[in-house]
């Protein structure tokens, strides 16, 4: 088990050392569930409140947050609490699950695929014609990636995941357990005799940059034509959906049970908060962020912050909803 003083822990973050405590520290746990082993962190005010209560021998802390640390008890002052956690459980992260042979010998793998050096191929996966995997790609069991899709290095593809045909994924991305990437998109059209639908081939493509982490049970829809594109350092949580001929800029973030319809543009850094929906053709200009379950029915202007449904200046639905609140009262 993994152990560390809190001034090697400090030596990692280069806080400010408050206190001292002689107690080795094995892993981050909450506030309220630590034991005296544990480091927690306390990156808000309402927080403070709950640190004379746990029984943490350490906690990293936010340093406009004022708070003693008591007997043999330590605090670690830094700029963000949350990003200096995040190294924390790093620093804590067990090893991935680690697959027993380099290429499972149930997995089947056509004989134009090329595969790259130090690559592993867990049990029952499906490797299709004229498919390349970079060097250090990861298919755990039970991934299928189909014809002539490319997936760059350091990819790791958990179980359960498809990769459809003609697909372009960048290198040192994380599809979480079964994601959905070039999947027809929904395209249908009512027939000229108005007696049913008619399907609308979808004969493009997905292409996925590098350092992309898309979340469980997500969908990512090849386009009708040209392709569907999620841009460098995009983040994407469980269960969303991206439509058809979508494209999203660079270090995008969409929280989980939102999605985007067809041909919806996003900027650089844009972030969709949970349950949003977003329009058909519909532009999110960069910096912009979309609040949780809004419904976004128009364009949004570069660093606006817009809400509700439909959705509009923050600052304005606030207003709106106080007004509401009020009246409700009369």
């Amino acid at each position: 088990m993994k152990s560390y003083t809190i001034n090697e822990i400090n030596d990692i973050l280069k806080g400010e050392l408050i206190g001292n405590t002689t107690q080795k520290i094995e892993g981050p746990e909450q506030l309220q569930n630590a034991k005296s082993h544990h480091i927690t962190f306390i990156g808000a005010l309402k927080y403070v409140k709950l640190w004379p209560d746990s029984k943490a021998c350490a906690a990293i802390v936010n340093d406009n947050l004022t708070i003693e640390p008591g007997d043999n008890r330590a605090l670690i002052k830094v700029k963000n609490a949350d990003l200096a956690m995040a190294k924390i459980l790093e620093l804590f992260n067990p090893p991935a699950p680690e697959l027993a042979t380099d290429i499972h010998p149930t997995a089947v793998i056509h004989n134009t695929a090329k595969i790259g050096n130090n690559c592993k191929i867990g049990a029952n996966c499906y490797v299709g014609k004229d498919v390349d995997l970079a060097d250090g790609v990861i298919l755990y069991p039970n991934v299928c990636v189909f014809d002539e899709t490319t997936i760059g290095s350091n990819t790791v593809i958990w179980s359960g995941t498809v990769v459809r045909e003609r697909c372009i994924i960048g290198s040192n991305c994380i599809f979480h357990t079964n994601v959905s990437i070039g999947a027809d998109g929904f395209g249908y059209r009512p027939s000229d005799d108005g007696r049913g639908l008619v399907k609308i081939p979808q004969i493009g493509n997905v292409i996925i940059g590098h350092y992309v982490e898309i979340g469980a049970n997500s969908c990512v829809d090849r386009a009708k034509f040209s392709a569907t594109i999620v841009g460098d350092g995009c983040k994407i949580d469980n269960l969303v959906q991206i439509a058809h001929n979508s494209i999203m800029g660079r270090s995008c973030i969409m929280a989980g049970h939102s999605g985007l319809a067809g041909s919806v543009t996003l900027g650089d850094g844009v972030i969709i908060g949970g349950s949003a929906s977003i329009k058909d053709h519909t532009t999110i200009h960069s910096g912009a962020t979309v609040g949780a379950g809004s419904g976004v029915v128009g364009d949004v202007k570069a660093g606006a912050t817009v809400l509700g449904y439909p959705a509009q200046d923050a600052r304005d639905m606030l207003k709106q909803w106080v007004v509401m609140r009020k009246l409700a009262k009369k």
